[in-house]
């Protein structure tokens, strides 16, 4: 049984869909389920097959700059609502930069382009990669490039 926020009910894959995401289904976060009824898959292969993949950009360095997540094929951003240390540490941790230093918000390290995939972003700081934080949903956002998270590591 799992815990916290069922992000997904009645989800209707033919097997065709590259993501979960593209599955009909209720809208994410609306559900009428309980943990007693979490879903499961047993997958042949690696584990991480398609591990979530984040960068930092425009920043100094490996470990300081704008918060880029990719999704659907597309590098797409993080809007600092909600933005906090707890995240960011999410962020360096999984990136392999050492602690947090600084979560500076309002486009710190320039906006980004494409998408803004994650608003709304909370974590507890102890998620091990930002795609396992709480959020609106993948694309759902009431945010500009203007307000694009940053991250500086140690």
């Amino acid at each position: 049984r799992g815990s916290g926020v069922i992000w997904l009910d009645e989800t209707n894959c033919t097997g065709r869909e590259a993501h979960l995401a593209e599955c009909p289904a209720r809208t994410w976060g609306h559900n009428d389920c309980y943990h007693g009824e979490d879903a499961g898959a047993v997958c042949a292969g690696s584990a991480l097959a398609t591990p979530p993949q984040v960068r930092l950009s425009g920043g100094p360095g490996a470990c300081a700059g704008r918060v880029e997540v990719l999704h659907l094929g597309r590098w797409g951003t993080v809007c600092d609502d909600t933005w906090a240390f707890p995240a960011a540490a999410v962020v360096c941790r999984y990136l392999g930069c050492g602690q947090v230093i600084a979560a500076p918000p309002r486009a710190r390290f320039g906006p980004g382009r494409g998408p803004v995939w994650l608003d709304g972003l909370t974590c507890t700081g102890e998620e091990a990669a930002p795609s396992e934080c709480r959020h609106k949903g993948w694309g759902v956002h009431t945010c500009e490039h203007s307000e694009d998270a940053g991250v500086v590591c140690a």
